[in-house]
């Protein structure tokens, strides 16, 4: 009897109505999340305003949000490894909407540095977590371009959060970080009820050995996407294994090197752009290029570089459309720095924000593919944690090169990111159409 994988199932039942249903629930927490992630930048004024603190020292909440994160995101990766992602990623969106809501009713700067590193810990543990679990649901041929579509969520998320700043700077509010975090919670919230109705995923299973288990989740979704379900008799087996499946093990070692210095040095540039930019263009901007109505053009920019992203890691492959995309970043950057108008300002920051989230979204679809079942959340894990840590770094470091030049920063970012398509070129794997093992 010819015996079948977890793969070959997913291929005869293709992406339908299941992996959409997944897609929506898997969204909204992440729109939830990039909320939480960019309110950093929007909240800082307006925090620094109600407890009489200086713009930087403000940003102290994105200090403690980002290490938060890192330990989050390399905590809960191994842990989703060991006991499964459906309860990691259960009491992550929990924690993420509980400490998210208590942000704002914080009665002083003290106990809001402490909610926002606990709300940190929650979303960094989820990202990385998710993206393990949305791969393992989808057929190799549609997997690159869905992961992108999940990654296109954040920028919903941007979007919103730009909106919401725009709103309450507009209506003049007293204590406005506590609308915006307010805003950030709401998505959160929601999805906790909706997490519960993603079973554990089919390839952790069999890897625990828990065939029948594994049977009933493909069932459900052979019969949700309109195909017959398996027999009962059907030989599923696990797909090979790896000879050392650690992330650092002699089979994984060089990808795992490029991909994690990818993760930083983009991490780097990211944020350091888009911590700066928000307060930069809100007080004095660029000639015609300030306020939060282009903050929101931006935010829309992002929309056609996830687009672009998912049709090339399909049509190019992932390690090219990362590459490619990387190397536009810092294209971006660099006319940043020669542009001596207003509006060839305002085009070098659109076309940063259109490649930085293409970026992100080739980013977020190689990475999972690169590793084996038995450490994929590890993986991820471990490049949230190295990217949480560039997060970490960026506003404090790039805001002493800020004081001197913002140009400057954004020409430093340029250099990082010419650096990270170095490295995606030199990654040992193309995954475009392979299967997950």
């Amino acid at each position: 009897m010819t015996t079948i994988t977890v793969d070959d199932v997913l291929d005869r039942a293709g992406a339908g109505a299941y992996q959409r249903r997944l897609l929506a629930i898997f969204g909204l927490v992440w729109t939830a999340d990039a909320m939480q992630v960019l309110a950093v930048g929007f909240t800082a004024a307006s925090i620094a305003a109600t407890f009489d603190l200086t713009v930087p020292q403000a940003l102290q909440t994105g200090t403690l949000f980002f290490l938060g994160m890192l330990l989050g995101a390399a905590g809960f990766g191994r842990l989703a490894d060991r006991i499964g992602r459906r309860r990691v990623l259960i009491v992550t969106v929990a924690c993420d909407a509980l400490f998210g809501t208590l942000s704002v009713f914080a009665p002083d700067f003290t106990i809001l540095l402490v909610l926002r590193f606990l709300t940190g810990v929650a979303v960094g543990g989820t990202l990385p977590v998710d993206y393990a679990m949305m791969a393992e649901f989808l057929p190799a041929r549609n997997r690159g371009r869905w992961l992108v579509m999940l990654e296109g969520f954040w920028a919903v998320g941007t979007l919103i959060v730009a909106l919401v700043a725009w709103a309450v700077s507009l209506a003049g509010m007293a204590d406005g970080w506590r609308y915006i975090f307010a805003a950030t919670a709401i998505p959160a919230l929601m999805g906790i009820g909706l997490r519960f109705l993603v079973p554990e995923s089919p390839l952790y299973l069999l890897r625990l050995g828990r065939m029948q288990e594994a049977k009933a989740v493909l069932d459900r979704i052979l019969v949700a996407n309109g195909k017959a379900p398996l027999a009962a008799d059907a030989p599923l087996v696990s797909p090979p294994s790896v000879g050392q499946p650690g992330i650092f093990g002699a089979d994984l070692r060089q990808r795992s090197l490029m991909i994690l210095t990818i993760w930083f040095l983009v991490s780097v540039s990211y944020y350091g752009v888009f911590t700066w930019l928000p307060p930069k263009l809100a007080g004095e901007g660029f000639g015609f290029v300030r306020g939060y109505g282009f903050l929101v053009f931006l935010a829309l920019a992002q929309i056609p570089g996830y687009a672009l992203a998912a049709y090339g890691v399909e049509t190019w492959g992932r390690r090219p459309t990362l590459t490619g995309f990387c190397l536009l970043s810092a294209l971006g950057c660099l006319l940043f720095v020669v542009a001596g108008t207003g509006t060839l300002i305002g085009a070098s920051l659109l076309i940063m924000s259109f490649a930085l989230l293409g970026t992100w979204g080739a980013l977020y679809a190689f990475t999972p593919e690169l590793y084996p079942t038995a450490s994929r959340a590890t993986g991820m894990g471990t490049a949230g944690a190295v990217a949480r840590l560039g997060g970490l770094l960026a506003p404090s470091l790039t805001g002493l090169v800020v004081e001197q030049s913002f140009g400057l920063a954004i020409g430093i970012f340029a250099g990082l990111l010419v650096a990270a398509a170095v490295a995606a070129f030199l990654i040992d794997a193309e995954t475009r159409q392979a299967s997950l093992a």
